[in-house]
């Protein structure tokens, strides 16, 4: 039995007693060829059932029309926005998206990285892991001429294209919050030591303290590597304190689940024994029967979106061979605390 024969672009022209390169351009509405032959063109490849050869046309073209997006893990509320963000802004420009879930490890990601390079993705949009201190696997991609753009967890460096979120309005606002409400032992329970989010959220905690005539105590001050039994570890170690924080600004709100697990345990009562107040402002909340008084919004979505962005326009710059190098893009949102306790 003869396979099905796949329809061609030779096979519209003979049908047309055209040329093959009249096709061709019909079919990408080539103002060089008038209206009616086009009409006919887009009438017959139809009937036919042509489909465009499109590693033909990315060939042609150097470019896939794929850009890959790495992520920590799709699983968590904050990072399934950001990807909707990025596929809202691919596919308004007719761009495919390629997902690669570092899961906060480092090796890891240095393999999707490599992944994408051989599938040749036009540009790369990354959301460190916790663990990534170098980057010369994001550096090596210079000699292929595929930009990238982080957000969210970004590096340290000035020559980088990159949208994150800046924390000191979410921080201030609440810090002031606690105060305001009689709070005066806030603790902190922050991130990975790697993370540049880490070492932002510990000097503005320690700026908002000074600027509320607040002492600093580094005993209540701890870290956590973002793993379940580390985070409750950390919130045992401030509920282990002679005197105890009677308020703790959390890392994030996934941290934060574990702690009200740890603080449960303990025997006491969320918002009554001790008070929360954390990042990422998550849509769980309003499920649950414990909450933290307040959430800082990030804006996942806007981050993702706007580092797209970003992104196609880094693209489109490198299709120009005469093009000259860009400055560094860079955006930053103000954070913003979503009060949990005001009522409408």
């Amino acid at each position: 039995m003869l396979k099905n024969k796949v329809p061609t672009i030779k096979e519209i022209a003979k049908r047309l007693n055209v040329s093959a390169s009249t096709v061709s351009r019909a079919l990408h509405n080539h103002s060089s060829i008038g209206l009616v032959t086009t009409m006919r063109v887009h009438k017959v490849a139809k009937e036919l059932g042509y489909v465009a050869n499109k590693m033909a046309i990315y060939f042609k073209e150097r470019k896939t029309y794929t850009i890959g997006v790495i992520i920590p893990d799709l699983s968590e509320p904050f990072f399934s926005s950001a990807l909707t963000g990025v596929e809202d802004a691919a596919e308004a420009v007719s761009y495919n998206v390629i997902i690669g879930q570092s899961l906060d490890n480092f090796e890891r990601e240095k393999k999707i990285v490599e992944n994408m390079k051989d599938h040749r993705v036009d540009g790369i949009l990354v959301s460190l892991t916790k663990e990534t201190s170098s980057y010369e696997h994001f550096d090596s991609l210079k000699q292929y001429n595929i930009p990238i753009v982080f957000f969210d967890r970004v590096p340290s460096r000035k020559d980088i294209h990159f949208v994150a979120c800046n924390l000191v309005s979410g921080m201030l606002q609440a810090v002031t919050k606690l105060v305001n409400i009689g709070h005066t032992r806030i603790g902190l329970i922050n991130g990975p030591r790697q993370l540049g989010a880490t070492l932002q959220r510990l000097e503005i905690y320690i700026r908002c303290l000074k600027e509320n005539s607040l002492q600093i105590d580094q005993d209540m001050i701890v870290s956590t590597t973002l793993d379940k039994a580390d985070n409750i570890k950390a919130i045992d170690q401030l509920l282990s304190l002679e005197q105890p924080p009677t308020a703790v600004i959390v890392f994030n709100d996934y941290v934060l689940l574990d702690c009200f697990s740890a603080v449960k345990a303990a025997g006491l009562v969320v918002n009554k024994d001790i008070s929360f107040i954390s990042f990422a402002n998550l849509p769980i909340w309003e499920y649950m029967d414990s909450i933290p008084l307040a959430s800082i919004e990030q804006f996942a979505y806007k981050q993702s979106s706007m580092a797209a962005g970003f992104l196609f326009e880094l693209i489109h710059h490198a299709a120009n061979p005469n093009s000259i190098e860009i400055a560094p893009m860079q955006h930053i949102i103000d954070s913003e605390m979503i009060d949990y306790t005001k009522t409408e």
